[in-house]
């Protein structure tokens, strides 16, 4: 495969798992307005603090409000991270390897692209923001699963799996994180005993792995189990150690991936570390900014490794 339609295929799968992860990412404090009591004034501006994205959010709003963050996180144009930029990205990275990934990626893609084109006030507006996101978040997965049931299991399909476990494992951090900001919100009030099982509930659900959860942890909803479960599972497909372990299997079929598999398996070693934590407060956001720094850092060693450029 030349480096060039490899990087294109990592693209692509990190695009696609971006679009979902964003919109699973807005949907756990769309959740929270309908579940914790009307006293708690949300902070939305934590999910720009969570994707690092203060300095470009200051330079196109003065106002630091839910509509401008929504606004922001879907359908800015000049937010690279953005739905809609990560739809541009992705449509012109599967047209240009449509030979590698099925056709039908195609269609689907723009199928895609265009209902967020003409339902993205739906999105920003608090009223249909639920129907919004759910679509967006399923016709991700039909996407993922048209790749999974018909692309062949060679060069081309591990670089995917890299693409896509890399964004997942990121993405997974950005949600814990995104639960704790909450939690840290409300920690002074009345009613913060309760609202911390209400913010994990929904930090869970936003992953589908509520159902997984109970199976796996046999346990109550509460911080400890919860990051555990998210950080060190070894069949929940969204678990950071998860998709570090199918990271280091499909790089082991890469040629060329010596580094690329040392790299993986030092940052998985630190989730595992890391596990032990007992304070999933303030701290914890400090472990999971490093662990994003890691798997950031994990990015440019397989470009160094395998493509031409890195972005």
């Amino acid at each position: 495969m030349l480096s060039k339609v490899a990087e294109r295929v990592y693209w692509a799968a990190r695009y696609l798992e971006r679009i979902e992860s964003t919109a699973r990412l807005v949907s756990i404090y769309d959740k929270l307005l309908f579940d914790l009591p009307k006293q708690v004034n949300l902070g939305w501006y934590n999910l720009i603090v969570i994707n690092s994205l203060e300095q470009d959010f200051a330079d196109r709003y003065s106002n630091q409000d839910e509509r401008n963050v929504v606004k922001f996180l879907l359908g800015d144009e000049t937010n690279p991270g953005s739905v809609v930029s990560s739809l541009h990205a992705i449509r012109e990275n599967i047209r240009t390897t449509r030979d590698v990934v099925p056709a039908e990626t195609w269609e689907l893609v723009n199928e895609l692209s265009s209902y967020v084109t003409d339902h993205l006030q739906q999105g920003i507006n608090r009223s249909a923001r639920h129907e919004f996101l759910d679509y967006v978040i399923q016709s991700c997965q039909q996407i993922e699963g048209l790749l999974g049931s018909c692309m062949p299991r060679d060069e081309g399909w591990k670089i995917l799996m890299l693409g896509q476990n890399i964004e997942r494992a990121d993405m997974t951090t950005r949600n814990l994180d995104a639960g704790i900001a909450a939690i840290l919100q409300i920690e002074e009030d009345d009613y913060a005993v309760n609202s911390r099982q209400t913010i994990w509930g929904n930090v869970l659900r936003s992953l589908n792995a509520d159902q997984p959860f109970r199976r796996a942890m046999r346990s109550s909803i509460s911080g400890e189990p919860v990051v555990k479960f998210l950080t060190c599972d070894t069949y929940f497909p969204r678990s950071v150690v998860y998709c570090l372990s199918e990271m280091i299997e499909s790089a082991e079929a890469l040629p060329h991936s010596k580094d690329v598999i040392k790299a993986i398996k030092k940052v998985h070693k630190s989730v595992i570390e890391s596990s032990e934590h007992k304070d999933f407060g303030a701290e914890y956001r400090d472990v999971l900014n490093d662990l994003q720094v890691a798997i950031q850092q994990l990015h440019f060693v397989i470009g160094q490794t395998w493509f031409l450029t890195d972005r």
